[in-house]
């Protein structure tokens, strides 16, 4: 498939130095070598790509430029006069969003005997958690401890994480899996029942479950079955326009559009709880992204209109394996599971350049390097440069068909499109993967909104400023879970007021007064700029 001339130039000096390489551990790099070489090379680090916000609970907070337009845009439905008194849809928990973090807290509001609407402005199911790929967090083997997996994200996020949040993560993460296993996920287990645990980057044991290589896919398939076996409500085609408030200052329902007919609902409750996921789809600083198509940071524009506080919402997660060859999966995610099975980062010269499991953000840093130095990252035709994921290392180190029996999503993928990942080692680069920051919550998932609730990707501070892979399909079930019995518990005491959108009114006084330079961009943005019109 490597027809390029250059490309097989340096395919042969991959090739020549395999047997070298196997045998090589490079080693870990310093703290201090890490802080470099975040500074000189991560996204998140070219001060000229991001600014301040100029109003609102983060006012002088610095966000990517793409976000500050849309936090600081307009609303789409300021002037509208709507039928508030006549709601379309009467509920107890209102759940936006319908991957896994919506699902695990509709089935739990659910148990909780809350009456749930679940919308989602595509369908059930179509989000990031289906496309995640490598595993699953949990400290469930007895050489390993919540301890210990505590210690490896909080370092890991470079000690920024929120302590409170952290703990709830690892210490119900064994529950996690056990609530997943008997619902009906079908994890990778050996032939006497114990589950297979592998390593992931920044881990110091191994505690990865998994499901070969379509972990997420496999969760969202059960967690979707169980949504649709219950007495829940799901509206899919529907998005969110605005959060409405009662005449008390608490959140109390949504403004909804018909993706389709563009006809306007409204949806009143008790709580409210965002799951609306990440941002991939803005392509900050032009990267691409492994993110779902509906990933357009809808949660952090309507939660910051509202009055909810982001947390980090400067930092983002570059995945360091995306796919950047062939042209026609640039940006795709490749496993990080891919390395933790032995394959290895090799440079354009055949040299391994870092230790396959540094953290995310370092190996991203590391790829950026290799590929910004002359001679050392791969030309492709298309301009671009890249590095090689030297994926027959696997098959050297676990013996022939590992790759097939491990990861035979990765193998398929590449087929497609004539690559053999057994036999031919792949191109990749950083894509864009993972919104780090966003809403603040509390420990029992309520923002700084009373009754406002939000769980997954649209939750900042539970990973610090970089998160380990595995942990974010553990917190949209911990904290998918947690959101929706609290919010079906605080349901019971709740009385709805008179429904207002005055918050509106508000903002757009605030973002005239501050002057704000975004006025003719209007947000939420719901579908990234390129849709079909």
């Amino acid at each position: 498939m490597y027809s390029d001339e250059k490309i097989r130039a340096s395919l042969g000096k991959v090739e020549a130095a395999r047997e070298q390489n196997i045998r090589l551990n490079p080693p870990r790099m310093t703290a201090e070598e890490k802080d470099a070489l975040l500074k000189a090379y991560h996204p998140d680090y070219r001060e000229e790509k991001f600014a301040a916000l100029d109003f609102g609970p983060n006012a002088g907070d610095k966000v990517p430029t793409e976000l500050k337009d849309l936090l600081q845009g307009k609303s789409r439905i300021l002037g509208e006069t709507l039928p508030l008194e006549n709601p379309d849809y009467d509920a107890d928990v209102l759940v936006i969003g319908g991957g896994g973090a919506g699902a695990s807290a509709a089935i739990e509001a659910s148990n909780a005997g809350a009456k749930v609407v679940l919308v989602t402005k595509l369908r059930l199911g179509d989000a990031n958690t289906m496309m995640a790929e490598g595993g699953i967090q949990a400290a469930d083997k007895p050489n390993d401890s919540p301890a210990q997996h505590f210690l490896d994200a909080y370092g890991g996020g470079h000690f920024a994480a929120q302590k409170d949040l952290l703990y709830k993560l690892v210490t119900e993460a064994p529950e996690a899996i056990r609530w997943l296993s008997e619902l009906g996920v079908e994890f990778d287990k050996a032939p006497d029942g114990t589950m297979i645990t592998t390593h992931g980057g920044g881990t110091s044991r191994k505690r990865m479950h998994a499901a070969k290589d379509y972990s997420g896919a496999e969760i969202m398939r059960t967690l979707r079955d169980e949504v649709l076996n219950r007495d829940i409500t799901v509206v899919d085609f529907t998005a969110a326009l605005e959060l409405l408030k009662d005449e008390s200052g608490s959140c109390a329902g949504a403004v909804l559009v018909n993706m389709e007919t563009k006809e306007r609902l409204i949806a009143r409750a008790k709580t409210v709880i965002l799951a609306t996921g990440g941002a991939g789809r803005l392509h900050y600083q032009g990267f691409p992204t492994s993110n779902h198509y509906g990933a357009t940071a809808d949660g952090l524009v309507l939660g910051y209109r509202a009055g909810a506080r982001l947390l980090y919402p400067d930092t983002l997660q570059y995945h360091p394996t995306g796919a950047a060859f062939p042209a026609q999966i640039y940006g795709a995610l490749v496993t990080e599971k891919v390395r933790s099975l032995g394959a290895m980062l090799i440079n354009a010269d055949g040299e391994a350049f870092m230790n396959p499991l540094e953290t995310r953000d370092v190996s991203a840093a590391s790829i950026i390097r290799e590929c910004t130095r002359p001679g050392k990252g791969v030309e492709l035709p298309n301009g671009k440069r890249a590095v090689w994921l030297d994926t027959p290392m696997i098959e050297e180190k676990l013996g022939k068909g590992a790759i097939e029996a491990r990861i035979p999503a990765m193998m398929r993928m590449f087929a497609k499109h004539g690559i053999d990942i057994r036999r031919e080692p792949i191109l990749v680069y950083p894509t864009l993967h993972y919104q780090n920051g966003g809403l603040h919550i509390s420990p029992d998932g309520e923002t700084d909104l009373p009754n406002l609730f939000a769980a997954g990707e649209v939750v900042g501070g539970i990973h610090g400023r970089n998160r380990l892979m595995g942990n974010s399909l553990l917190d949209i079930i911990v904290f998918g879970r947690s959101a929706g019995r609290n919010a079906a518990e605080r349901a019971r005491a709740v009385t709805v007021g008179k429904l207002t959108l005055g918050h509106l009114e508000a903002f757009e006084a605030a973002r005239e007064g501050a002057s704000a330079k975004t006025g003719v961009l209007f947000s939420p943005q719901l579908l990234p700029n390129y849709a079909r019109k």
